[in-house]
């Protein structure tokens, strides 16, 4: 059966399997745990176990699309998910495309490139077909773009929904979102990265580090780790990097400090912030006297207009939603097996007590959305927070500059949130900036929770033209009234004195509004002491004679 495999294969032209690194396993992979689990259900199950989606007549999806800003993990969970797919004696075969490479300059030549992929993958079935940049090659179908992407989409539409049920083939279709990762992602990361390091990093500077690289993603966190060995590389052997011949050196005595991150950090630039720089920012150690205080009234506030940003400041707690592994923890600790109800028709279902329906109606019953198990869970708010048309104002006295770095770092704390900047620089950078706002806003409430941010609302609004105000005002009205979209906005203008337009977002009645005040004679005391105290009476650092 091999060689028969074999032989078809190899008539088809230009149609090869991809060799599967077997070092990338899901193991290697942080960060992206519900993702994992989303793939093992869609993908592993079925391939494994198909009886059993036969018995239960559950139809597999037909793929899955990865999408995200670049260096998020997309084609590391490809390539983990086919060399798990080949465990033992079970093998998948593996067909990776760039999008750009099924483009040629012949006419028909790129639809059958496709179809030869599809019919190969058919035959070498079980297998995965793994598009990379598939932007490249099936762009959105509209009326601007030429014949050509138009019927390579359509063929690749045709091949991808054609087959009557996905089989033993998957393509990755079904949407997954790899936003940027979180705090507790990141420290997952560095932990990945840095556990064959000696000696390993301490708790504490991982969680430093996951706190100091705010904005980072995977592959920017697998560049500092390198970037900080070499660091540790030309502080213990300058030398090597004058001769021109091998050198003896003890590996040992490469040790990696945390001084050594610091010098890698002022060399790695983020991919997110090469093209835009991220509004998002912690309080500078100089500021942190001045506006700690302040910054920590703003986020109690705030958490009462904006209820999901509790979930955000919780840096134990992943995402609101609950994961494939925590409702199996908790389905197995509970032993559901036994108290939910049956829904077979062998057991007939007895009538509930009258305490018990009681006790019912103090309880939620909740379905897990990944094993169907019945249980009861408290019915507390905070599980479900809901937030209605959530608004906040900072204001600040004329040119007191605190609140671009209060909003920075309010920004900051609640990172797990997508940001949308509609500053004038991002919307004017477009040849449209009407739908540039559309563009974002719609993002925004699709990615809800999610936070618009337009710092010095007032300079905005006077900017803008009459065009613009009416479809950022209508978009802020069609979003429907529980979606947890946060308007975020500064001022340097009081509330009294805003254009009735955007006097009208913001409530002073339901805490959306902040008057930043000025720092206390305690807060300028402390920042004096550290700074006159602490820094400027510390001595020069002592050269290194290394």
């Amino acid at each position: 059966a091999n060689k028969v495999t074999m032989k078809i294969g190899a008539s088809l032209a230009g149609v090869e399997q991809m060799q599967i690194d077997g070092s990338v396993q899901f193991d290697g992979v942080g960060g992206l745990s519900d993702h994992i689990s989303s793939l093992k259900e869609m993908v592993i199950f079925p391939l494994l176990y198909p009886e059993i989606f036969e018995r239960l007549k559950i139809e597999p999806p037909r793929g899955c699309l990865f999408y995200g800003p670049p260096g998020t993990g997309k084609t590391l969970v490809a390539r983990a998910l086919a060399n798990e797919c080949s465990q033992g004696d079970r093998r998948v075969a593996f067909f990776m495309r760039k999008g750009a490479e099924c483009l040629t300059k012949w006419i028909g030549e790129s639809e059958r490139q496709l179809r030869l992929l599809f019919e190969q993958a058919y035959q070498m079935r079980p297998s995965i077909i793994f598009f990379d940049e598939i932007d490249a090659l099936a762009p959105v179908r509209s009326d601007k773009q030429d014949q050509i992407h138009s019927s390579i989409v359509g063929t690749l539409l045709t091949l991808m929904d054609g087959l009557a049920s996905r089989g033993e083939v998957v393509r990755k279709l079904r949407a997954n979102y790899n936003a940027k990762v979180c705090f507790q992602a990141r420290k997952e990361i560095f932990k990945i990265h840095t556990r064959d390091w000696n000696p390993k990093l301490s708790d504490d500077l991982l969680e430093e580090l996951a706190e100091e690289c705010a904005g980072y993603c995977g592959a920017d966190i697998k560049a500092l780790c390198a970037e900080t060995g070499l660091c540790a590389l030309r502080h213990r052997y300058p030398q090597l990097y004058e001769s021109r011949e091998r050198l003896q050196i003890n590996m040992d005595s490469i040790k990696i400090k945390a001084n050594d991150f610091s010098m890698a950090m002022q060399k790695t630039v983020p991919a997110a912030q090469r093209a835009v720089p991220s509004p998002g920012r912690a309080l500078s150690a100089i500021s942190k006297p001045l506006l700690e205080n302040t910054l920590g009234r703003i986020l109690q506030t705030l958490q009462r207009v904006f209820p999901h940003a509790e979930l955000a400041l919780k840096k134990d707690q992943q995402q609101g939603i609950t994961t494939t592994s925590t409702c199996l923890k908790i389905c197995q600790s509970k032993n559901f097996d036994e108290e939910s109800p049956s829904i077979s028709e062998e057991k007939p279902f007895h009538k509930m007590p009258d305490h018990k329906k009681a006790e019912f109606r103090t309880l939620n019953r909740y379905v897990c959305p990944h094993y169907g198990s019945i249980f009861k869970m408290a019915r507390n708010p905070r599980d479900q927070p809901t937030s209605y048309r959530p608004r906040f104002l900072l204001i600040e006295e004329p040119g007191s500059g605190q609140a671009s770095d209060l909003a920075a770092a309010v920004i900051h704390s609640l990172e797990k949130f997508p940001i949308y900047a509609l500053d004038t620089p991002t919307l004017f950078a477009s040849t449209s900036p009407d739908e540039r706002c559309i563009q974002l806003m719609r993002e925004a409430q699709r990615t809800a929770p999610s936070i618009i941010y337009v710092p010095q609302i007032p300079l905005w609004w006077e900017t803008v033209g009459p065009t613009l105000k009416s479809v950022f005002t209508r978009l802020l009205q069609s979003i429907p009234r529980f979606t947890p979209v946060l308007l975020l906005a500064t001022s340097d203008v009081q509330h009294r004195d805003l254009p009735e337009e955007i006097k009208s977002l913001f409530s002073n009645e339901y805490e959306e509004v902040f008057k930043i005040p000025r720092p206390t004679c305690t807060e300028r005391r402390h920042f004096f002491e550290d700074l006159v105290m602490e820094q400027a009476a510390q001595p020069p650092a002592l050269k290194s004679n290394t």
